[in-house]
């Protein structure tokens, strides 16, 4: 068969001769053949798979310079490569979910129309940090209050200061109300003031400044509340579950490099259980790490029960151990004491932080 013309290879693959002119400009497809009289462009037929492979991921939304590496991979690397994107993109999707469905809410309640006769939630709430068995310091913090819950996990020489400045940070929002409107811009700004105290901290006087501040770091997973709305701030392995109706739900995504294998399909989630490489951040608050926390918007119901834990529960402990205890369990205080027992009992191999927080109606 001879090569077809830009306007027949178009219609073929159902590409447009304007997208085909771009994707040669572009080096992502270029012709066979350019006509040095005429300088039509003429394609051949076995271009037809690549030239279909690229509509269907620019409909999957795909930029142009990823799939232009998409296209050097052989065909397992190449799927690879789109389960990798495509997560990424159900992750963004739910996020922006979560931050429609509180703009809805919130717009809603402004409208007087509306009736208001929901009660207004509250939380009831319990910390708490152990060693463990093994380590000789405890570099976990974890904090409860009426508005703030968090748990930072840390690392290096310096890691019980910077877990302990990062939370340091989010304590002070407990006396400020916070409009329900801004409750995502005050947690990212607290973020960012909890990166700066971390990055502030002296170093420990080891051979050089900048090696001993590079030990510091930490993670921080922290809820901001006002009313049945609150902010999540996520980054690292620590963890927040939310027992809803008697179901176990993780509504936080790992930042290691094991998840990151897990989500592109190189490994499955059982193997990443033993991986030895499983405690690896991608992402953390401190010196040479991408410092950049997932942050989305979530709606509280009555009778949900929140936990937020450092990686010495979620990785000692097995789910349904988890579930079973805060199923169990009547009193927060009660939980994470509970929890952090069990973690012993198995080894107590880490530190562990764990906060418990029941959501409740106000007594009026």
């Amino acid at each position: 068969m001879g090569l077809l013309t830009i306007g027949a290879f178009a219609k073929a693959s159902r590409l447009s001769p304007k997208a085909l002119r771009l994707y040669d400009e572009l080096g992502l497809l270029n012709p066979a053949r350019v006509d040095p009289v005429t300088g039509y462009r003429l394609y051949a037929p076995d271009q037809l798979d690549q030239a279909r492979l690229v509509a269907w991921l620019r409909r999957l939304g795909m930029p142009l310079a990823r799939i232009q590496h998409v296209r050097t991979l052989d065909a397992a690397g190449a799927a690879q490569e789109i389960r990798a994107f495509w997560a990424q993109v159900e992750a963004d999707t739910a996020a922006r979910r979560d931050l429609a469905t509180f703009l809805i809410d919130h717009l809603s309640w402004k409208d007087p129309t509306m009736p208001t006769t929901a009660k207004p939630l509250g939380i009831r709430y319990a910390a708490l940090s152990d060693t463990g068995l093994v380590r000789e310091r405890n570099q976990d913090t974890a904090y409860a209050g009426p508005r703030v819950l968090a748990v930072a996990d840390g690392y290096g020489s310096g890691g019980a200061t910077a877990s302990a400045a990062a939370v340091d940070v989010l304590k002070r929002f407990e006396t400020d109300s916070v409009p329900a409107g801004d409750l995502l811009n005050v947690l990212e700004d607290a973020v960012e003031e909890a990166k700066r105290a971390v990055h502030g901290l002296p170093s420990s006087g080891s051979s050089s400044d900048e090696a001993s501040r590079a030990e510091a770091g930490t993670t921080l997973t922290a809820m901001l509340w006002t009313g049945a709305q609150l902010a999540l701030a996520h980054i690292g392995d620590s963890r927040v579950y939310l027992l809803r109706a008697g179901e176990l739900f993780q509504i936080t995504h790992d930042h290691t490099l094991v998840q990151s294998m897990v989500d592109e399909g190189r490994i499955s989630p059982e193997e990443a259980l033993s991986h030895p490489q499983r405690s690896l951040l991608t992402r953390a608050l401190g010196h040479g790490v991408d410092e950049t926390p997932d942050m989305r918007l979530h709606e509280a119901q009555h009778g949900d029960r929140y936990l937020l834990c450092s990686d010495g529960l979620s990785t000692v402990v097995p789910g349904d151990d988890i579930l079973r205890v805060l199923t169990e369990t009547r009193e927060p205080d009660e939980a994470v004491r509970a929890l952090v027992a069990l973690a012993n009992s198995i080894g107590g191999p880490d530190n562990v932080g764990c906060v418990v927080a029941d959501v409740a109606e106000l007594q009026q």
